[in-house]
């Protein structure tokens, strides 16, 4: 297949509008393209047009490019219309493995033959997800963190009948439109930042079901804690510091040890009612009666001022036109079931 260039893309199409496609529609028409999108929910285009609303003051404060306006989204009323005339595709259904199989393969037949096709997925394999494609040596992996708009990252792996020069052109289209790809060396279920978050994840919750934390204690050791020096290192680097002059080194010869100690359970514990209900309490109980809305625009007001910061400080360079600079800079600059049906709508 012959694709435009990464950095010539024109129109994205859109199949999905939740958080996710609805973030990802925000962030491309920032980076002023059009913007096709399709969602077979009744209030899809009023949800949408209100998360613009709220949101897209923030983006413009924080910087839009050439060409950007809100008025380059259209929403269509089938899948067809949103995808047929787009040079690369966005889908971002329901994390259902069967749903997404049967949409990918939709977009598939609906598309143009050269548009590459992207899928949101937070775990599932291409390899399973493009089966029933025509063409599925153009189907990649592009997933994004929440919310796509202002977390840079989208990881992106191709299954085993993805065209690696498609991978290439999904990565350089994704740092064209000023987000920061990781091509992941092999495909690998949750890929790799949801696993490094699921391990967490589990143990959380190892500790409110034994009584052994709270809620606000877990997120509390988190958010005042090591959460501040992975933004800027990461955990391998941030351990590398903590072996003084010896690095990385000197750090696993001397906690080495501490590695087979039992503090950390891996397999999730049993989500019980009383579990449940001790999560649910905790977080209305840290949330202070601020609603999710409110804790939304408080969260992308921080990530804003953080993406600022970071720039200022990233230890990453990257190469543009002979001189280096920050990479941050360029966000501104520039198991399936056999025989399951999808839910009315996502795969016509």
């Amino acid at each position: 297949m012959t694709a435009v260039q990464p950095d010539q893309v024109r129109r994205v199409g859109i199949v999905g509008a939740g958080v996710i496609g609805g973030g990802w529609a925000m962030h491309y028409l920032r980076m002023g393209l059009d913007v096709d999108v399709y969602d077979p929910v009744p209030t899809a285009a009023r949800d949408l047009s209100r998360m613009h609303a709220e949101i897209w003051p923030l983006l413009e404060r924080m910087g839009l490019r050439h060409g950007a306006s809100r008025d380059r989204l259209t929403v269509h009323a089938d899948l067809a219309g949103a995808v047929s005339a787009a040079d690369m595709v966005q889908e971002n259904a329901p994390e259902d493995a069967v749903v997404k199989r049967q949409v990918l393969s939709a977009i598939d037949a609906a598309a143009r033959p050269d548009a590459v096709i992207a899928s949101s997925t937070s775990g599932f394999g291409m390899t399973a997800l493009q089966r029933d494609c025509q063409r599925p040596e153009r189907c990649v992996v592009g997933h994004p963190f929440n919310p796509p708009y202002l977390i840079p990252l989208v990881e992106v792996v191709g299954g085993e009948q993805t065209d690696p020069a498609c991978v290439d052109w999904l990565a350089a289209f994704y740092a064209a439109v000023g987000k920061r790809p990781l091509q992941l060396t092999r495909e690998l279920p949750g890929f790799v930042g949801n696993r490094l978050q699921e391990a967490m994840w589990r143990e959380a919750l190892h500790m409110v079901a034994a009584g052994e934390a709270t809620v606000e204690e877990i997120d509390e050791s988190i958010a005042f804690g090591p959460g501040l020096r992975w933004a800027l290192m990461g955990p391998c680097l941030t351990f590398h510091l903590a072996g003084g002059a010896g690095g990385m080194a000197h750090m696993l010869d001397h906690f080495g040890a501490a590695l087979l100690e039992p503090w950390t359970r891996l397999v999730a514990p049993p989500l019980t009612p009383e579990l449940r209900q001790r999560m649910v309490a905790g977080c209305e109980r840290e949330a202070a009666g601020w609603s999710v809305d409110q804790l939304e625009q408080r969260r992308d007001e921080f990530l804003a001022e953080l993406l600022t910061l970071l720039e200022r400080f990233s230890l990453d360079q990257v190469e543009d036109s002979g001189q280096r600079m920050p990479a941050a800079q360029l966000t501104a600059a520039r198991p399936i079931q056999p025989g399951a049906s999808a839910p009315a709508g996502w795969a016509g």
